[in-house]
C-alpha cells in the first residue's frame, strides 16, 4: 500500500463529533483529528446576544470550579425548591399549627390534607432520585461535561434520547424535541469551559447569520435550529444527519466513489461554499470530516475477490457543517487555518488568505472522494511544500520571495534534499497531477482540468466557485441534481434546443 492511502482509524461517532486529535503533531503519517475548537482566534464576540443568558438558576448554588446550579422552573426529578422547605409539612408549622388548633380547626384540616399530600409527593420523589441515583442539583464532571441520564428534560423541550458522541468541545445527544412533535434532532452541549464556550458563541452568531439569508437550507448548510445557555453550558440543537463522507469511505475500505457520484458531491460543495463566499464568509475548514450525508444509507455488494461487501451510498445529498473557524473579511484572520491536508499554500507561507484558501480546499477534497486517498499525506510544512512541487510544479518565485518563511527557501527556491529520507519519500509516492487519472475518458480528464485549476499556486489566479460551476465536468449533471432551479431550467432548455437541432 502507498504510503499516501489513508490508514485506518479508531471508528467515530457519526455526528457532529469535532476532531480528537491533531493530525500535525502526529509523530506517523497516520490520520488523525484535530478539534476545531482547539485553533480559535482570539476574536471579540460580535453581538451582545450571547451575554445575556436564557438558564433559570440561583447562584447561590457555585460550587469552586464546577457549577452546579439547582434549577428553580423544574422540580420532579430534582430536590424540591429552597422556598417549599419551610412549607405546611416542616416541624416549624406543624408546631405554630397545633398551638392554635382548637381556633382554626377548619382550615388545619385542610392543611393537614395538603401535608399528607406533600409527604407522599415528597416521598415519591425521594424514592425515584434513588431508583435513578441521580444527583439532586445540575452539575458538571471534572472536564466539564453535562452530567445527565436518558430521559432528561432540558429547557423543559429537549429529552435526552442517546449520547452520539463525545470530544474535547463537549457531547453530542440525539434529543427528542417536544415542541416539534417529538422530532428527533442533534443538541450539541459544549464543556462549561471558557474557551469552549466564547469559541461556541462565535459559531453560533456565524450560524445565525446563515440562517437569517437562508433559513430553509436551500445552500446546503446545515441548519441551527436553536441555542441555549444551560446553565454555562452553551447548546446548539441541528437537524439530524448521516455520516460524513470520510466515515462512509472508511467503512468502505477506502474504496474511492463511483464518477457520477464524485460529480454530484463535488457540485453541491462549491454550490454551498459559493453561497458562503457571497456572505463574505471563509468557511477555513474544509475537509472530508466536514461534509456529512443527509443519508448514509447504503447498498452492500459482495465482492468475492475482497471477501467482504463493498457499499455504495443510496442518496448523495450532504450538508456542510462546522462553522467554528468561518470568518468574515472583516474579522481577524489567524495566521493559521485550516486542517493539514486541505492548507493552501500562501497559508504555508503566510502570505495571508482570504476565499481562495476554501477552493483550494475543495480542490483537495475532490481528489480524495475520486481515488479514495488523500492527495498531500503529511504533517511537515517543508515536505508539504515538496509535495506539492514534485505534484503540481515548481512554486512560483513571487510568491517564495514575499513569503516569510525564508527557512524554506534559498535563493527563491524549495530547500530541500532530493537524496534525504523524507526526500527518497516524496519521489518515490508523489508523482505529477495527471498520473493519478484511474480513467482516460472525457470525464477523467475534465475532472482533473478542475482540479488542477483549483489548486493554482497563487490565489489571485485561482478559480472562483461561480466559475467552476460552469466547468464542463458539471454538465453532464442531471437536471434534478442541480442545486439552482434557474440554472436547472436553462440547462434543460439548452438541451433541448440542441436536440431540435
Amino acid at each position: 500500500m502507498p504510503r499516501t492511502r489513508r490508514r485506518h482509524r479508531t471508528p467515530s461517532p457519526d455526528l457532529y463529533v469535532d476532531n480528537l486529535y491533531d493530525r500535525d503533531e502526529c509523530p506517523s503519517y497516520k490520520r488523525r483529528r484535530v478539534s476545531n475548537y482547539d485553533s480559535y482566534s482570539s476574536r471579540h464576540l460580535r453581538s451582545d446576544k450571547f451575554h445575556q443568558s436564557t438558564s433559570n438558576y440561583s447562584p447561590d448554588y457555585y460550587r469552586g470550579d464546577k457549577l452546579s446550579y439547582r434549577d428553580r422552573s423544574y422540580s420532579p426529578d430534582r430536590q424540591l425548591p429552597r422556598r417549599h422547605r419551610d412549607s405546611f409539612g416542616s416541624s416549624r408549622y406543624r408546631s405554630q399549627r397545633n398551638s392554635h388548633h382548637s381556633h382554626h380547626s377548619s382550615r388545619h384540616e385542610k392543611r393537614r390534607r395538603h401535608d399528607r399530600r406533600r409527604r407522599s409527593n415528597s416521598s415519591q420523589i425521594s424514592r425515584s432520585r434513588d431508583n435513578s441515583e441521580r444527583a439532586p442539583s445540575i452539575e458538571d464532571d471534572e472536564e466539564g461535561h453535562l452530567i445527565y441520564r436518558q430521559g432528561d428534560l432540558l429547557q423543559a423541550r429537549y429529552e435526552v434520547i442517546r449520547t452520539l458522541g463525545e470530544g474535547t468541545f463537549g457531547k453530542v445527544v440525539e434529543v427528542k424535541d417536544n415542541q416539534r412533535n417529538g422530532q428527533q434532532l442533534a443538541l450539541k452541549i459544549i464543556k462549561n469551559v471558557e474557551k469552549y464556550r466564547e469559541a461556541a458563541k462565535l459559531e453560533i452568531n456565524v450560524l445565525e447569520k446563515l440562517m437569517e439569508r437562508d433559513p430553509e437550507g436551500k445552500h446546503l448548510c446545515v441548519r441551527m435550529l436553536d441555542w441555549f445557555d444551560y446553565h454555562g453550558h452553551m447548546c446548539l440543537a441541528f437537524d439530524m444527519l448521516g455520516l460524513s463522507v470520510f466515515d462512509f469511505l472508511k467503512d468502505n475500505g477506502y474504496q474511492p466513489y463511483p464518477m457520477h457520484q464524485v460529480r454530484h458531491m463535488s457540485y453541491q460543495m462549491c454550490y454551498a461554499v459559493k453561497f458562503l463566499h457571497e456572505m463574505h464568509l471563509t468557511h477555513t475548514d474544509l475537509k472530508p470530516e466536514n461534509i456529512l450525508f443527509v443519508k448514509s444509507d447504503a447498498d452492500a455488494t459482495y465482492n468475492a475477490k475482497k471477501k467482504k461487501d463493498d457499499l455504495r451510498v443510496r442518496d448523495t445529498s450532504i450538508r456542510l457543517i462546522d462553522f467554528g473557524s468561518a470568518t468574515f473579511d472583516h474579522e481577524h484572520h489567524s495566521t493559521i487555518v485550516s486542517t493539514r491536508h486541505y492548507r493552501a499554500p500562501e497559508v504555508i507561507l503566510e502570505l495571508g488568505w482570504s476565499q481562495p484558501c476554501d477552493v483550494w480546499s475543495v480542490g483537495c477534497i475532490m481528489f480524495e472522494l475520486y481515488t479514495g486517498y488523500t492527495l498531500f499525506q503529511t504533517h511537515d510544512n517543508k515536505e508539504h511544500l515538496a509535495m506539492m512541487e514534485r505534484i503540481l510544479g515548481s512554486l512560483p518565485y513571487r510568491m517564495t520571495k514575499k513569503s516569510r518563511k525564508t527557512k524554506y527557501f534559498y535563493h527563491g527556491r524549495l530547500d530541500w534534499d532530493d537524496n534525504s529520507s523524507a526526500g527518497r519519500y516524496v519521489r518515490d509516492n508523489c508523482k505529477s497531477l495527471r498520473r493519478y487519472m484511474l480513467g482516460d475518458t472525457q470525464e477523467h480528464r475534465e475532472l482533473f482540468d478542475l482540479v488542477e485549476r483549483m489548486l493554482e499556486y497563487d490565489p489571485t489566479q485561482r478559480i472562483t466557485f461561480e466559475d467552476v460551476l460552469k466547468h464542463p465536468f458539471f454538465d453532464a449533471l442531471p437536471a434534478h441534481q442541480r442545486c439552482d432551479e434557474e440554472e436547472s431550467k436553462n440547462v434543460n432548455r439548452e438541451r433541448s434546443h440542441s436536440l431540435s437541432r
